[in-house]
């Protein structure tokens, strides 16, 4: 089935992103990805096939890989949910997951390998990327000389918005600013290498933090096409856009449309739906190696 909104009656619903619903259960989260894509700062009418389940398998099989940073998850196993949620099955299994609660970092933590997004913008404006100096004549794509630390405030609508190194450490503190950039860079590239193997370049990420028991611990989604743009290796090259396992075939597509951009969002095509679900499914394939049925 696809899920554009979970409603779980009984259960309190913490909020709604754009994309996962948060559910209290007392003494830890429940966390359950739904189908629903979002494009230009709106949530579209059309579910996008198993993009859910894709997000939480990614997510979780990086927590494994990445275990040098802890994290908040706790498990996907519906069999060891509380009872409570047993009558939801449908609406849980294969999408959702219980994790530890933590107090969220008020900045996104974003690190670039790669010339491209908002980062080619700024540099094609101003010559830099992120506040940071890089060399001159770089193209679309390009790898930069090193992974740079791109910090951003985080919105609950809207854009988030870039800030300066100065800006991150005025609002998280000296030692916990130094932390989350170390750990960033550390899980991007950690996380480099292993989608390199699959064929795939991560040309940039954002991680997501949290405070618990003074411990400092990486939450929400983990290196997914939702948060990450992925490349595949033998079709990248410096000034060329490489096409991507995310929702840019989506952009793409409301490009062409009379459409201003603001809600309500129009309905997507069964065809283009199903292409990006397929892109989805690839991605989650060849980085993890589990399979997962094509819709």
């Amino acid at each position: 089935m696809t899920l554009l909104e979970c409603n779980l009656p009984g259960i309190k619903k913490l909020r709604s992103g754009k994309v996962r619903e948060v559910f209290d259960l007392g003494d830890c989260l429940l966390i359950v990805a739904t189908d629903r894509i979002s494009a230009f700062d709106c949530i579209l009418p059309t579910a996008i096939p198993r993009k859910g389940e894709v997000l939480t398998r990614m997510s979780i099989y990086w927590y494994g890989v990445l275990d040098f940073v802890p994290n908040h998850f706790i498990t996907d196993r519906f069999e060891a949910f509380p009872d409570v949620l047993k009558p939801f099955e449908d609406q849980l299994r294969g999408r959702s997951m219980l994790v530890r609660k933590a107090s969220p970092l008020p900045v996104e933590c974003v690190a670039r390998g790669y010339l491209a997004g908002s980062g080619w913008k700024e540099y094609e404006t101003c010559g830099t990327v992120g506040g940071h100096e890089v060399p001159a004549g770089l193209q679309l794509a390009s790898r930069l000389p090193h992974t740079l630390f791109t910090p951003a405030t985080k919105a609950e609508t809207g854009h988030d918005e870039n800030i300066a190194w100065k800006q991150c450490r005025a609002i998280l503190g000296d030692e916990l600013a130094h932390q989350v950039r170390k750990q960033t860079i550390d899980l991007y590239e950690q996380g480099a290498v292993y989608a390199a193997r699959a064929g795939i370049l991560i040309a940039d990420t954002k991680f997501e933090f949290g405070i618990t028991g003074g411990e400092t611990i990486l939450i929400d989604e983990c290196l997914t096409p939702d948060s990450s743009r992925f490349w595949p290796a033998d079709a990248w090259k410096p000034g060329v856009n490489p096409p991507s396992f995310d929702k840019q075939f989506v952009r793409d597509y409301l490009e062409t449309l009379d459409w201003d951009k603001t809600d309500p969002a129009p309905e997507l095509p069964e065809e283009i739906a199903l292409k990006t679900s397929q892109k989805y499914i690839e991605a989650c394939e060849n980085l993890t190696g589990i399979k997962i049925a094509q819709c």
